[in-house]
């Protein structure tokens, strides 16, 4: 089960990465927009269509990644002082009644949704040369598909926790830099820090 549980996760996690290069094609595009504007005065009637369904598509793709990193906004006031088994209840609680309803009405509404923007060949009406939405509609059931497995795999590990009265373990990701163990890659002790930030916060002598 474990093994299911990881796998599951890596997937996620190679979806959220693999997406997340659009965040370069963004910066791209929105670079060269401004410089085609504003330089060489001529825009583009379509960039700021496409600038949306680039966000768009990074940020839906980006949830069942979030989720297996356990990286979803929470109020932790109190939830984080809770014993594990505790705090694995009021997770599958949450889960099973609003986060599956939801995820599932998502998918199954997206799927109609991208299913009729493809069939009348739908394209974007906010400028006269609107590109086609239907790959962006798509998008909506996909990301909901990888969303809703994703949360089955924190159900069952709710589930075993609630049993256990521990979390089991999930994929490893660098979410944040590690100070300690950069400290040690660089070979700087928290003495040559302090000694530092003496002379750096040391008043001068008065002339």
């Amino acid at each position: 089960m474990q093994k299911l549980l990881l796998f599951i996760d890596k997937v996620s996690t190679f979806v959220g990465h693999a997406f997340s290069w659009l965040i370069i094609a963004l910066t791209l595009l929105i670079t060269w927009e401004v410089f085609s504007r504003y330089a060489l005065d001529h825009p583009h009637a379509w960039a700021f269509d496409a600038m949306i369904m680039l966000y768009g598509t990074l940020f839906m793709m980006s949830g069942a990644y979030t989720l297996a990193k356990s990286g979803h906004v929470r109020g932790d006031v109190l939830y984080g002082f809770f014993a594990p088994r505790t705090q694995a209840t009021i997770d599958l609680i949450l889960y099973v009644v609003f986060f599956i309803p939801g995820v599932i009405a998502l998918t199954y509404a997206g799927y109609y949704y991208a299913a009729e923007s493809w069939a009348i060949n739908e394209h974007s009406n906010i400028t006269a040369e609107g590109p086609p939405i239907y790959p962006f509609k798509t998008v909506i059931p996909l990301a909901g598909a990888f969303l809703l497995v994703q949360g089955v795999v924190e159900i069952i590990r709710c589930v075993i926790c609630v049993k256990q009265g521990e979390w089991p373990s999930r994929e490893e990701d660098v979410e944040e830099v590690d100070v300690d163990k950069l400290k040690e890659m660089v070979h700087v002790k928290d003495e040559d820090i302090a000694k530092l930030d003496e002379l750096v916060v040391r008043p001068e002598p008065n002339k």
